[in-house]
């Protein structure tokens, strides 16, 4: 049976922190009606993460374990999306931050082609969490230095790209199957900046976007550093002028 949704959760060196991640989102998802499955992409992890996977894997039901040689989140998003079978498929990080709890958030706003489980009438073909939209919390809230490097990521990444939408980064995204196999194809970013990069293709390609609030637990030890802003904004400036340049060839 072809999945109604795929969960991919992308994971360098996560041994310590994906079983309570997965634990919790077989919890929530056992209970649902419709067909799904769980998809953890190992990026070149040198600790037990793949081991991890393949001990829960009898015990969770429609776990599946990725390999990507490809360095960096965005090549091993990409690697999951596209090798993910469902009609929606989303992803999520490995830490947790996000609860798959806030898909039930995203369903209405799928289009009723989006398989049995929507019944939505908006039509979108992507759906995004944000962390900066009324009715999003964050707990506890980001130090304020990642606060202030995100609102000026952020009024840059709107002048240039996409205007209108608040939190292009946080990890908690939704495509329609279309979506996403004619946007993750396109992606020549491999590294931080590449949630810009799919976001500013979906656009190009006309695809509908909604952000919606979601609750998100701040990891203390989590591997954004202050410096993988400014790699982000460095990206930005490159996905603009290969907008403006036709690099990607639509």
């Amino acid at each position: 049976m072809k999945p109604y949704l795929s969960v991919i959760i992308p994971a360098y060196n996560e041994a310590k922190r994906l079983p309570l991640t997965l634990v919790d989102i077989d919890r929530h998802l056992r209970g649902v009606k419709y067909f799904y499955e769980i998809i953890v992409v190992n990026n070149n992890s040198t600790d037990a993460t793949a081991e991890v996977v393949e001990r829960f894997s009898h015990i969770i039901k429609n776990l599946k374990l990725l390999n990507c040689k490809v360095p960096g989140k965005g090549a091993t998003v990409k690697r999951g999306l596209l090798e993910a079978k469902g009609e929606i498929r989303l992803f999520t990080d490995a830490d947790n931050s996000t609860s798959i709890d806030q898909f039930s958030k995203m369903i209405p706003y799928f289009s009723a082609k989006g398989g049995s489980a929507s019944g939505g009438k908006d039509g979108y073909d992507i759906v995004i969490g944000s962390r900066d939209v009324p009715g999003a919390k964050m707990i506890p809230p980001q130090p304020w230095y990642k606060r202030f490097a995100g609102n000026v990521g952020n009024l840059i990444i709107q002048i240039l790209l996409l205007p209108g939408i608040w939190d292009t980064q946080c990890g908690f995204k939704a495509f329609t199957e279309e979506a996403a196999l004619k946007i993750f194809p396109l992606m020549k970013i491999e590294r931080w900046g590449f949630d810009v990069e799919i976001l500013t293709l979906a656009k190009l390609l006309g695809y509908k976007i909604k952000e919606i609030p979601v609750v998100w637990v701040n990891d203390p030890f989590s591997r954004v550093k202050l410096s993988s802003y400014f790699q982000v904004l460095l990206e930005v400036f490159k996905i603009k002028w290969w907008t403006i340049t036709n690099k990607y060839r639509l």
